[in-house]
């Protein structure tokens, strides 16, 4: 249903390292980049999440944030620890969620921009 999504971010550099080891930790990297944007997904040139600078990027308002699927438990924890290191904020350490559903393993982080993320695996323990 969705092609890709763009956030606007203030410092691409920044934003840049944020998400290739968020991101890279669910096995994810650049597809593509330019002086005004970063492309990740899993083909050259096809992107599913886009960086796009903006002077003026602000986070959406409550209420929004972008979940990604990770493959196991321990990819959730590498997103988290792994963002943690470049300038993440923790909104949620990894960990089981039965309130969502029994196997919901799930962890919560702010971009450096205030985008709220999250990685998540519903598989059984791994």
């Amino acid at each position: 249903m969705i092609h890709h999504v763009s956030l606007g971010v203030r410092d691409l550099s920044l934003s840049g390292a944020f998400y290739d080891a968020a991101l890279g930790a669910l096995g994810l990297r650049r597809v593509f980049e330019d002086a005004t944007a970063v492309g990740y997904g899993l083909t050259d040139g096809e992107d599913l999440l886009c960086l796009k600078l903006r002077p003026d990027a602000a986070p959406p308002g409550p209420g929004f944030h972008l979940a990604f699927a990770a493959p196991s438990r321990a990819a959730v924890d590498a997103f988290h620890r792994a963002a943690l290191r470049v300038g993440g904020s923790d909104n949620g350490a990894p960990g089981l969620r039965p309130e969502y559903e029994e196997n919901y393993y799930a962890a919560f982080l702010i971009d450096p921009d205030g985008h709220r993320i999250e990685a998540v695996s519903k598989g059984p323990s791994d």
